[in-house]
């Protein structure tokens, strides 16, 4: 993969040029694309920009994001040829920042699920994951050295384990979704794709000018907490050799590790997240859902379909039980600095499955708010595992810090 921090540092000595760097990112995408089909659409005449701490850093942006100079078509035959009038504001962020916008990147349809043309970049016969495929397999092939993508369920954390890349889901709201399609506006998040936890830091320092992910370092002796989530169903076993190596690195490194189980309010949530989020779909999707119904993607107008009857009242209760799990979650990081648990239920699924695999241990985080990364961890018959480093709400450096501390304890193990 390509490091932004390891560029970074290369342009601010002189040792490179931003021209340069974009160029690298350029022949790389020339050289993959074919094989891996990240993008739905490469702009070869991206050119560096001159100043900013991201010049010279060639960014993938997942197609639900609208860009002023590019199509936004969404992964769907409804939005075929689609221009938005202008960039979303995580896309103007980027473009302040000094970056340059290489591409647009697959996305499953309206980021639900039914899967993109891309393919894993560790094995072809395998998926990247969704709905963020094209920027977990751009950053995981060593394309681009940072993707935006999006997540309602697992759709930032899962593709990144899939792929082998760092991921941060950040906590809610702390990057605006304004000029990004809505599908659950309690739950869509931003994210960004990367080689390292540091890279992730660079990134997000760039464009949210918020000092606390200034001079960001790993975390010395963090206290652990790690999460099995049975509540949602047993991991396959190449999730839990990742997360065994994880725990046993972590410790060996001097971090307290201790296995927890949730508060039953915390359980609960997880629960309901797939009511909260489908209900607020049928309204985010309703004049697809009206006018457009036979051309929406088959596996979304299944879901849908099936989900037309919820209630107000369903949804309502489903919020309290959400603000309640958040509270006990709270709670629960006065003793932790950090939760530990799965990235996905194992290894990256068969492409003829057609599925971008489940996101049943990224859902109840991302209704939570918590930030959440990817730290790979292995791989396992070639494919790659990952961990997911959760931190309190807010807390998103401190997330950081301890991937930080992973990555260097699974490095030295290794």
């Amino acid at each position: 993969m390509i490091s932004l921090a390891d560029l970074q540092r290369r342009i601010e000595a002189g040792e490179l040029s931003p021209e340069h760097a974009i160029a690298q990112s350029h022949a790389a995408i020339e050289a993959k694309e074919k094989d891996v089909h990240a993008f739905v659409r490469h702009d070869i005449s991206a050119k560096a920009q001159a100043s900013g701490p991201l010049r010279g850093i060639a960014v993938g942006i997942k197609d639900i994001i609208d860009t002023a100079d590019m199509p936004t078509e969404m992964g769907s035959e409804i939005y075929r040829g689609w221009q938005p009038r202008a960039d979303a504001p995580v896309v103007m962020m980027l473009k302040r920042a000094g970056a340059t916008i290489i591409g647009k990147t697959t996305t499953t349809a309206f980021a639900s699920r039914d899967p993109t043309p891309t393919l894993n970049p560790h094995d072809p016969g395998h998926t990247p994951g969704g709905s963020s495929s094209g920027s977990a397999a751009a950053v995981g092939a060593g394309m681009i050295p940072l993707a935006l993508g999006t997540q309602t369920g697992g759709s930032v954390i899962r593709p990144a384990a899939y792929c082998g890349a760092a991921a941060i889901k950040p906590s809610f709201r702390m990057l605006p979704t304004v000029g990004v399609k809505c599908y659950s506006w309690a739950l869509d998040t931003v994210g960004l794709f990367g080689s390292r936890a540091e890279d992730l830091a660079r990134g997000l320092l760039a464009m949210t000018g918020r000092t606390e992910f200034s001079g960001i370092v790993p975390a010395k002796a963090p206290r652990i907490g790690v999460v099995r989530q049975e509540f949602a169903e047993a991991a396959e076993p190449a999730a839990e050799e990742g997360l065994l190596a994880a725990i046993k690195a972590a410790e060996k490194a001097g971090a307290s590790v201790q296995i927890i189980d949730l508060p039953e309010a915390v359980k609960e949530a997880w629960r309901i997240h797939p009511i909260i989020q489908d209900f607020e779909a049928h309204r985010a999707l309703a004049w697809e859902f009206d006018q457009h119904h036979d051309e929406i993607a088959p596996m979304l107008r299944a879901s849908l379909d099936e989900t037309v009857g919820l209630t107000p009242k369903e949804y309502d209760d489903a919020r309290r039980i959400a603000r309640r799990g958040r509270r006990e979650l709270g709670e629960l990081f006065e003793g932790f600095d950090v939760l530990l648990t799965y990235s996905a239920p194992g290894t990256a699924p068969a492409k003829e499955l057609a599925s971008t695999g489940s996101p049943r241990y990224n859902r109840l985080w991302t209704l939570m708010g918590n930030p959440c990364v990817n730290v790979p961890v292995m791989k396992v018959g070639g494919l790659p595992v990952g961990v997911q480093v959760i931190a309190r709400f807010g807390n998103d450096p401190g997330a950081l810090a301890a991937a930080w501390f992973l990555e260097n304890a699974l490095a030295k193990s290794g």
